[in-house]
C-alpha cells in the first residue's frame, strides 16, 4: 500500500488528555516514546504532533494523522500502543478523543510548488 500524506482518505484524530501535575514528566516520556516507536515501525501513521496548553501544561493535544481508518485500527492493537497505554493508565485524569475533517491543509512547500 503507498502512504500519501495528501490523501482526502486519511483518517484524523484529536485527542485532549489532561495528566496530573505530578505525573507529567513522565507523562511526556512515555508519549514521545510511543509517537517515536509508531512513525518508525508503522507506515499508516503518517505524523503524530503532540502539544501542551501554555497556561495549563497538563493539558496535552495530540494531533494524529493515519493513512487510512484501518491503519488507525492497526495503531492501537500494537504491543508499542498498548505499552504506551498501560504505562500512562496511572498518570491520565481524562482523555476525549475526536475525529475530525480536513478544512484546509497547508504548508510552505505545498505553497510553492
Amino acid at each position: 500500500m503507498e502512504v500519501n500524506a495528501q490523501s482526502s482518505t486519511n483518517y484524523l484524530r484529536v485527542a485532549h488528555i489532561v495528566v496530573k501535575e505530578d505525573k507529567l514528566d513522565a507523562y511526556k516520556l512515555a508519549l514521545k516514546e510511543g509517537v517515536q516507536t509508531a512513525l518508525k515501525r508503522e507506515p499508516g501513521v503518517i505524523s503524530m504532533i503532540a502539544v501542551s496548553d501554555n497556561k495549563n501544561p497538563t493539558h496535552i493535544t495530540v494531533f494524529e494523522n493515519y493513512a487510512s481508518i484501518e491503519a488507525y485500527k492497526s495503531h492501537i492493537l500494537t504491543e508499542h500502543f498498548k505499552k504506551y497505554k498501560n504505562t500512562v493508565a496511572d498518570m491520565v485524569i481524562s482523555l476525549e478523543l475526536n475525529d475530525v475533517d480536513t478544512i484546509i491543509r497547508g504548508d510552505k512547500k505545498s505553497i510553492i510548488q
